[in-house]
């Protein structure tokens, strides 16, 4: 089994989970998640799937300012309902790395600590298409994916199922769409925008 360079290559993100910590599933509660690991969880890569992670990749980063996100305690708001341009897929990436969900996630302990529920919304009122907020401080940091800038991952897709693909076009697609995901990491500081939050 093997997998694209770019997959293997990208950067990685450790969060510190104190539930992780709390149930002894390590020493230190820091977790790093590879994007390989997103790659296994999502059963692909796509523009899709590399936007969220990057998105939570330079989006965490600014809101934490570079010390390991605190897995479990943050909120994650998305402008689009689960079902809308496959914002439910970002939603499970995101939920993921951050440990944020609806209201499936792990309901805490007895003492009211660890809950996970409640910490993931859609179709929230926001101005971007994500909004990550420290549940600590409550500072928060809008994050817009804009892939179109360097990438059209569908008309990738048409040349391969579309009514004027060719054998040939259908034969290369998978390598021109990988090429084009590879080329959404390449770039990632032009298609990701941060925006600091009062």
């Amino acid at each position: 089994m093997s997998y694209r360079n770019y997959i293997l290559e990208a950067p990685s993100i450790t969060v510190y989970d104190d539930l992780a910590r709390f149930l002894g599933t390590n020493d230190d509660g820091l977790i790093t998640i590879e994007y390989l690991d997103i790659v296994k969880m999502a059963g692909h890569s796509c523009a899709t799937v590399a936007g969220a992670y990057l998105c939570a990749l330079h989006g965490l980063d600014a809101l934490y300012g570079g010390e390991p996100p605190r897995r479990g305690e943050i909120v994650v708001e998305l402008s689009k309902a689960p079902t809308e341009e496959n914002a439910g897929v970002v939603g499970c990436v995101l939920s993921n790395i951050t440990g944020a969900t609806t209201d499936y996630g792990f309901g805490g302990i007895p003492t009211g600590e660890y809950n996970r529920r409640g910490l993931l919304h859609y179709s929230a009122p926001i101005d971007h298409d994500i909004v990550f907020t420290r549940r600590d401080t409550g500072e928060k940091v809008g994050v817009d994916y804009r892939p179109g800038r360097r990438v059209a991952p569908m008309k990738i897709l048409m040349s391969a199922i579309g009514p004027e693909a060719t054998e040939e076009s259908r034969r290369s697609f998978p390598d021109r769409f990988q090429e084009m995901v590879a080329t959404v990491f390449a770039h990632a500081d032009e298609l990701v925008d941060l925006t600091r939050l009062p």
